[in-house]
């Protein structure tokens, strides 16, 4: 029995090595794969490790990837000014600080270009354009409605009774004083005054600047020295802008003086509208609108700094 268990014994080696063959360690399956062949059924085919590209292994967390790029407001405008929006990054986590706006801290606005359609809430202020704004140039219908404003806004009663009576007490037209047996004279002065104004009115913002194609608004600069400033506003009485935004000749305003003092002469008595009358007036005139315009340019400055309200 021994000597038969010798003899078949190198068969059954052989037999057993035919049939499961010997494989070393370096050709073993990875275990993932191994894994995979023996769950899954034979017919499915299983990647290896070394060419899978399904699972990765994590990134190690590198130190230049930091919290301060992470912005935990993604809507966030980038251009934000960082007065009104600053963050501070501390360690891992960001705090987002806001300082309020100028218009959430005082009431009183700063901005000293801004033009009220009112001044001191009397004075017609239509024909003012505050700075930076450069609106589209006024029609025909527009400068109607402007001129028409202008003249029959009611404080312009308040200050045609101001000038009329400073007229009639320096005596301005000697020939009213008998004119009509001497009866009603501040009455003759106070219709005429209010012709002058509205015929001048219309003239240099309504039919001149429409036929000239000129803007006789004015235009606040509201920035820069006092003195600047102040050129410019008494500037603005012989300078104007064309529909196309450049300076030009204030033909428009100036030809409305000159037509409004020639218009005079057919409702004032004979002998009353002399040349040097007519000048006079028209000077004046122009001194008046000098004195308004730089009124007008320095008043969100005084409505601000002085009167402390929004112009």
């Amino acid at each position: 029995m021994f000597r038969f268990f010798l003899r078949i014994t190198p068969v059954l080696l052989t037999t057993l090595a035919l049939a499961f063959p010997f494989t070393s360690s370096a050709q073993l399956p990875d275990a993932p794969s191994a894994l995979f062949a023996t769950a899954l059924p034979h017919n499915v085919t299983t990647p290896s490790a070394s060419t899978s590209t399904l699972i990765t292994a994590p990134e190690p967390y590198s130190s230049s990837v930091t919290d301060a790029y992470f912005d935990p407001n993604p809507e966030r405008d980038i251009l934000e000014s960082p007065q009104t929006a600053a963050q501070t990054t501390t360690g891992t986590s960001t705090t987002s600080t806001t300082t309020p706006t100028d218009k959430a801290r005082r009431s009183v606005t700063t901005d000293t270009g801004q033009q009220p359609h009112r001044i001191l809430g009397l004075m017609p202020n239509y024909r003012s354009v505050s700075a930076g704004t450069i609106p589209p140039p006024p029609g025909f219908k527009q400068s109607f409605k402007i001129a028409t404003r202008q003249a029959f806004d009611y404080s312009s009663f308040v200050f045609l009774g101001i000038t009329t009576a400073s007229a009639y007490w320096q005596g301005s037209h000697p020939s009213l004083n008998t004119y009509n047996g001497g009866d009603n004279v501040f009455w003759a002065y106070l219709w005429r005054g209010f012709l002058d104004k509205s015929d001048g009115t219309y003239q240099s913002a309504w039919i001149l600047p429409t036929l000239l194609h000129e803007d006789t608004r004015y235009y606040a600069m509201g920035h820069g020295s006092k003195w600047k400033r102040l050129g410019y506003a008494m500037s603005r009485v012989a300078v104007a802008r064309t529909y196309e935004g450049h300076a030009t000749p204030n033909l428009a305003g100036l030809g409305g003086k000159v037509g409004a003092q020639a218009v005079s002469r057919t409702y004032y008595p004979p002998g009353s509208e002399t040349f040097g009358v007519l000048a006079k007036k028209f000077a004046y005139s122009c001194a008046r609108d000098m004195g308004f315009t730089v009124f007008r340019e320095f008043y969100p400055d005084i409505a601000i700094h002085i009167l402390h309200r929004n112009p």
